[in-house]
């Protein structure tokens, strides 16, 4: 007994199988988005925030790799990027601090760039998204990059290793990327400096966002809220 294929059923996956193809390809061409799960960069990005990233904010590349087909810019301190981890290749969510040629250090929890301490202010009132444990065991403060203002938050205790470092002069195509969440983040003090060619996009707006600590229910006041 022969099995008959429908060709109907034939056309319809086909459509289907291309209709994803041009998808996926999108997602990884042009314009993107992913879901955080993890508290590294609070208070910007919060748990349950879906970012919207640009994937041409610097460049093209060959969809599904990183190879790149034209580049017409590089990231900026501040950027917040999306990057495959040169340690394990996991895809995360970091903010530039440290362009190629910039000598980096930090002192307990102070950044210097090129020898200058960047200027950080105190404001209590950046935490107030994040739940009240957060609150009460970190401060918050206004963090002063070249040209660039974000908010940052250091926990009342934290492993000193990871509150100094440098200094640290960055090689052609390297960058130096933190968490926004300073004692909660495996970043380049874990993994080492990010090759250019690893940072996929610019994350620049949440889409949509929801509460795991509240069910999963919408947080609205965040939706298509512009990132720090």
């Amino acid at each position: 007994m022969k099995l008959r294929i429908n060709p109907a059923v034939v056309t319809g996956l086909r459509d289907i199988l291309i209709l994803a193809l041009l998808i996926f390809a999108t997602r990884s061409m042009v314009a993107d988005w992913n879901f955080v799960p993890s508290g590294s960069m609070k208070p910007s990005i919060l748990i349950g925030d879906v970012v919207f990233v640009n994937r041409l904010a610097y460049d093209l590349k060959v969809p599904f790799t990183t190879w790149h087909l034209a580049q017409w810019g590089n990231p900026k301190r501040g950027d917040i990027v999306i990057l495959d981890s040169p340690r394990d290749g996991e895809r995360l969510v970091k903010r530039v601090i440290g362009i190629p040629g910039d000598v980096i250090a930090m002192r307990n929890n102070t950044l210097y760039i090129n020898d200058q301490p960047l200027h950080y202010a105190m404001d209590s009132a950046l935490g107030k998204a994040l739940m009240p444990d957060d609150q009460t065991r970190h401060q918050f403060e206004l963090e002063s990059l070249p040209g660039h203002v974000h908010p940052v938050m250091f926990a009342d205790k934290g492993d000193d290793a990871y509150r100094n470092f440098g200094p640290l002069r960055l090689p052609p195509d390297r960058y130096l990327v933190l968490g926004d969440n300073r004692d909660n983040s495996a970043d380049s003090r874990y993994f080492g400096l990010v090759a250019r060619n690893l940072i996929l996009g610019h994350a620049i707006r949440v889409l949509v966002s929801w509460n795991p600590h509240n069910y999963y229910l919408p947080r609205a006041n965040r939706w298509w809220h512009a990132l720090p």
